[in-house]
């Protein structure tokens, strides 16, 4: 064990107070910045005292708003990941590796084709995400047995199928329409609106993974030691599945595909030296939360007031910050 894994093991909980400073610091850089420049004690007036004044609805109706957006995003992306690299024991797993952005995407941009509203834009989302989830889970459950090399290939096939049907739908649609579509690929914050049932499915998903932590810490040493160890493998693995499934679906709906959030984060999160999922969950999703609403604060303010896709900045962040890490790593 490394002297950092050693420093870290010993002060988990530190490192917990660290990552719920750096959540409320993000929080607050967020409302802070963008792309009206307001004074920081207006800021202040506007969040502890009512008023009707323009700096109160530039706090309250819109930067509250998509902060809390991004964060839950952020969050359920991390928790997703993690669940995910557990159950495939594999590092380069993330929330969309079984397909289900690719069946969301297709939903939602054959909503706009048509030309319907966001609340259609939504719905049909959500069904193409649901249906995908439907389909691997069908196709490699068999007679009681779940093979997981059955069920990663079947996502793989099932997202290039999506992105075969994306690139045609991006192909006949207008050319005034793909801009929004490809916003909704890359992933765009600012569209947010139900802001409730994202952070429901995240307390949800959170506790539940919470509950049977112990376990994924053994499931995480192999299928055969595990159940030697007297865990039940099938139906945790089930459970694993629905939940990340679950939240996986929640961040698609509440901002679109925001990419390499729920990939990077657990790995930095492990790179710091915890392994242990009772700490390895929560500090993953505070650390997704904060990453991806620095991302989006980013995003809205570095070409103000021309706003960039937010995913594009999380792989420009990401990329060398995983890397810088990879090289110090012993």
């Amino acid at each position: 064990m490394s002297s950092i894994d050693v420093i870290f093991t010993k002060h988990r909980p530190v490192l917990l107070v660290l990552f719920f400073l750096l959540g409320f610091g993000s929080l607050f850089t967020g409302l802070l910045f963008g792309s009206v420049s307001v004074p920081f004690s207006e800021i202040v007036q506007a969040l502890l005292f009512s008023a009707d004044s323009s700096v109160h609805q530039i706090v309250w109706q819109l930067r509250v708003p998509r902060v809390l957006a991004a964060f839950a995003c952020g969050g359920l992306l991390a928790l997703a990941g993690a669940l995910l690299q557990v159950l495939l024991r594999n590092p380069l797993a993330d929330p969309y590796i079984l397909g289900v952005s690719g069946g969301a995407a297709v939903g939602a941009l054959l909503a706009m084709l048509l030309g319907w509203g966001i609340v259609w834009v939504n719905l049909t989302s959500l069904a193409g995400a649901l249906a995908v989830v439907a389909l691997v889970f069908g196709l490699s459950f068999r007679a009681g047995d779940w093979n997981l090399y059955r069920l990663l290939l079947t996502g793989v096939v099932l997202s290039a199928g999506c992105t075969a049907l994306i690139t045609l739908i991006l192909t006949l649609a207008p050319a005034g329409d793909v801009k929004g579509m490809l916003f909704w690929l890359m992933g765009d914050v600012s569209r947010a609106e139900e802001l409730l049932p994202a952070w429901a499915v995240l307390i949800v998903v959170m506790a539940m993974s919470m509950l049977f932590s112990s376990s994924l810490n053994v499931l995480s040493l192999g299928q055969i030691k595990a159940k030697t160890l007297g865990v039940a493998v099938l139906p945790l693995q089930l459970g694993i599945y629905f939940c990340a499934s679950l939240a996986t679906v929640a961040a698609l709906i509440l901002a679109g595909a925001i990419g390499f959030v729920g990939l990077i984060v657990p790995h930095v999160v492990r790179l710091l030296g915890v392994h242990d999922f009772r700490w390895l969950l929560p500090l993953s999703v505070l650390l997704g939360g904060s990453f991806l609403t620095l991302a989006d604060t980013l995003a809205r303010t570095l070409w103000a007031p021309q706003q960039l896709p937010v995913g594009v900045l999380t792989a420009l962040l990401g990329v060398p910050m995983l890397l810088i890490l990879l090289s110090r790593k012993q």
